[in-house]
């Protein structure tokens, strides 16, 4: 993970889990918002577990590259059996993959088993503990993240701590869409956040002024010349987050409008049309009878009164 690459495919990942997810949340809320109830995964209707599998197979690459691709020797350890500093970090990365593939397994093996009533509640736990490691060892990585690194992490820590809570919310408030909408955006969110982590740090020509590349121990970390400059560059960070923040929402609502549009404001209008035409209907049919009504007593009228002349 310690790359561009390393930061890109993983944020990948979590975009397109992000995107499905807040795609089927805002679909089944906007058609039965009475009755919804959201769900740790949602399943394709030509392949059920496509989503758990995607999460698997991603896992597994992250894993390999991180213990068995990625180092010289395609394997972490030192000749001795043990654990080298500078693969620590590869340790902790392969770590939170681990977590995400148990998530994803047993979600499977729960879903074919498992009886009904508590696989949801168990199935967002298993999920809320793989948002709690990655939490975990974001916060106490071996790396110091002194530099401008430091300051995105802080944010994915951020973004992170927000899955975390909203998914063990879920778990006693399934029924909430609120819940299930934040969930999913900052899980959308941790994803565009690891891949604009990715070319920010390791691209240099975004390098902030005063900022170099430096390469230690087969690991490459922004490092500043000077306080001012590294300051500066983690005053950019926050700047940068805050204006994904402001372009996030505004597609985060968008995405809500246009598939509340799409999918429940159209059937509520046909409905209402329908009323407006049978009580139009109604009202011509009232009117109409109420005219020849009218017509019939003005008739009945006019025979009397010519009966009454020629009798007299």
């Amino acid at each position: 993970m310690g790359s561009m690459v390393g930061h890109v495919l993983p944020g990948f990942g979590f975009v397109v889990i992000g995107l499905w997810h807040l795609f089927n949340n805002v679909k089944l809320h906007a058609r039965c918002p009475i009755s919804y109830t959201s769900s740790p995964w949602f399943p394709t209707s030509r392949f059920k577990y496509l989503e758990l599998f995607f999460i698997i197979g991603g896992s597994c690459a992250s894993v390999s590259a991180e213990l068995f691709i990625g180092p010289d020797r395609h394997q972490p350890f030192d000749p001795d059996g043990t654990i080298p500093s500078n693969h620590l970090r590869n340790f902790e990365h392969a770590a939170i993959s681990m977590t995400l593939l148990v998530y994803a397994v047993f979600a499977i093996v729960i879903d074919r088993i498992g009886t009904k009533a508590p696989q949801y509640g168990l199935t967002m736990l298993l999920c809320s503990i793989a948002f709690a490691q990655e939490l975990l060892l974001f916060h106490l990585h071996s790396s110091d993240h002194r530099g401008p690194d430091g300051q995105y992490h802080l944010f994915q820590q951020i973004v992170t701590t927000v899955s975390l809570a909203t998914t063990l919310m879920g778990i006693g408030l399934p029924k909430s869409f609120l819940v299930s909408f934040i969930r999913s955006a900052s899980i959308l969110i941790q994803g565009i956040w690891f891949i604009t982590t990715g070319f920010m740090l390791w691209t240099p020509a975004l390098i902030p002024k005063g900022c170099f590349i430096n390469d230690e121990d087969g690991h490459k970390e922004v490092k500043c010349t000077e306080d001012e400059a590294n300051h500066r560059a983690k005053a950019l960070t926050n700047i940068l987050f805050s204006w994904l923040l402001i372009a996030f929402t505004i597609f985060a609502v968008w995405f809500y409008l246009v598939l509340v549009k799409a999918y429940g404001e159209k059937v509520e209008y046909v409905t209402l049309k329908r009323e407006v035409e049978h009580e139009d209907q109604d009202h011509f049919d009232d009117v109409e009878s109420q005219k020849k009504s009218e017509v019939d007593n003005s008739r009945i009228s006019l025979i009397q009164m010519g009966k009454t002349l020629f009798t007299n």
